[in-house]
């Protein structure tokens, strides 16, 4: 019986051998950017160019002058908004000369570069963002009313919605080393940090990477687990 094979004494076997381990790798990659960012945030860097000295430097040299850059509240709340045309860089970046504040800032505005020479990615993760944000709102409630009123059409469609996800994540994975790496490539041009600081700016990087990987991890082993749960429940 399905049942037999899904559950072991109770328990979601595919939970158990899927997403508990994406959770794990989730909850490291988190910690490990927590730790890398606090490590280089003590780094001062021999310039002492503050996170907002740095994205304006990276914005002006690639004609983007009119790209205003605000401070917000908050830590790793950093990001760009395209439609206003805004670098919004947290407390803990915005006016600080650390090696961490550097590569954070630097990345967003590897953003604004990405949106200014109309990077392929990034017109994609932008086009198929209000999909992906609805799907992930209602992608298990129709899942859900379609076991309750036996429709595969609706588990289908809730399974579609769901699938949105995993490929908004599949999408901004590459987005985010992009921006890295024009980061890394803007920095060393400019000759304003030196050779160490730039290796702990790319394990900074690196590390918040690494939280992306494991967003698309995490997306991918609860597709498989609602495709194999509910592929086995067809069979039944």
């Amino acid at each position: 019986m399905y049942s037999d094979y899904y559950f072991i004494h109770g328990l979601d076997i595919y939970y158990l051998i899927l997403v508990i381990p994406a959770v794990i790798f989730s909850m490291w990659a988190q910690s490990k950017v927590n730790s890398t960012f606090s490590e280089y945030s003590s780094h001062t860097t021999y310039s002492r160019m503050t996170g907002f000295e740095a994205a304006r430097r990276i914005l002006d040299a690639n004609g983007l002058r009119h790209v205003n850059i605000e401070r917000v509240s908050g830590s790793l709340t950093d990001h760009f908004d395209p439609k206003a045309n805004v670098i919004r860089l947290s407390d803990s970046v915005y006016s600080s000369p650390s090696v961490a504040a550097i590569g954070v800032a630097a990345h967003e505005a590897g953003h604004a570069v990405q949106y200014a020479v109309g990077y392929a990615p990034i017109k994609v993760r932008s086009a198929i963002l209000p999909a992906c944000q609805i799907g992930s709102q209602i992608s298990w409630p129709m899942i859900f009313i379609g076991l309750v009123m036996n429709s595969q059409f609706m588990i289908n469609l809730g399974l579609v919605l769901f699938a949105s996800v995993a490929v908004f994540q599949l999408v901004t994975l590459p987005v985010e080393l992009n921006a890295s790496n024009r980061a890394m490539d803007a920095l060393a041009m400019s000759g304003s940090i030196t050779d160490n600081e730039l290796y702990g700016v790319e394990k900074v990087l690196k590390a918040a990477a690494m939280t992306y990987v494991a967003a698309l991890a995490a997306s991918l082993a609860q597709l498989l687990r609602l495709l194999l749960k509910l592929g086995n429940r067809n069979r039944d």
